[in-house]
């Protein structure tokens, strides 16, 4: 049964953390609701992680390498004026910091506060609205092409507020995407472009925090595996599908989504937990 939860936890894993969802939400109401703790949850995590992570790498490999070679192109030639991907590749690495800087200091402490059901409920509705009002009331004309420093830093910003479980970090990066006129697959394209140091970030914290707590000893690896692939290979196709799905359609499904799973999660705990 382990081995099916892990396989379940890494779709879950997969579909989440790029849909505007909450993966981190959905995590939570999964320990919360079925029960299920893997005996070394730190190394659990790790591999969900490290997961969607390769599922970004792989999905945006010439992505990456376009700008990081921008980016060390331009410590020794400064073009960003005529250099969109130098231009780019700035804009990406200064929106990570406001979400690291909050990550580092708060993480733990927002992680404790704020990881319950009826919190993750209240915010997926809420985000859910505001995620209605992106998608409706604003003009969606830009490519990230034509981000401004402050369009990016706006984003940037917005992303720090995905530590709460329940909001999404993607979630909340295309609404403030939305909200500088990007288009909605553009919006989704910055968000997982601006999300891979994050992601990279707390799969380290996280490997860090297993090497010193315990290391990996008696850890049933073929969980760790499995959790590992499904991940992977769910967060890879769900990235392809979603922008794909976003060129011609609204995020509507994702509102309702989101409002009907929090309804469902606060009557739930107020007549059976």
């Amino acid at each position: 049964m382990d081995y099916f939860y892990s396989i379940f936890a890494g779709i879950i894993q997969g579909l989440t953390e790029f849909l505007p969802v909450s993966s981190s939400g959905h995590l939570v109401l999964f320990h919360d609701f079925l029960g299920f703790d893997f005996p070394d949850q730190v190394a659990f995590d790790v591999v969900l992680h490290l997961g969607t992570l390769v599922a970004l790498l792989l999905f945006f490999h010439r992505d990456v390498i376009k700008y990081l070679l921008a980016f060390f192109r331009s410590l020794y030639q400064w073009r960003l004026k005529q250099d969109v991907d130098q231009r780019l590749a700035w804009y990406l690495f200064l929106a990570t910091i406001p979400a690291g800087i909050f990550g580092y200091w708060f993480e733990s402490e927002i992680e404790t506060i704020f990881r319950s059901p009826v919190i993750v409920a209240w915010m997926l509705i809420i985000v859910g609205l505001l995620l209605y009002f992106a998608d409706s009331f604003f003009k969606k004309e830009k490519d990230i092409e034509q981000l401004t420093f402050m369009n990016a830093m706006n984003i940037g910003l917005a992303q720090a507020l995905a530590l709460v479980p329940g909001v999404s970090r993607s979630g909340i990066t295309i609404i403030t995407g939305l909200s500088q006129k990007l288009k909605r697959d553009q919006a989704a394209r910055f968000s997982f472009l601006l999300s891979m140091p994050i992601v990279f970030a707390a799969g380290l914290k996280k490997t860090v925090d297993l090497v010193v707590e315990s290391g990996l000893q008696s850890v049933d690896y073929l969980i760790l595996i499995l959790g590992f692939v499904s991940s992977a290979v769910t967060g890879y196709f769900c990235i392809k599908y979603f922008l794909r799905f976003l060129r011609d359609h609204s995020l509507t499904v994702f509102v309702f989504y989101r409002i009907v799973l929090g309804l469902v999660i606060l009557i739930a705990i107020l007549f059976f937990k």
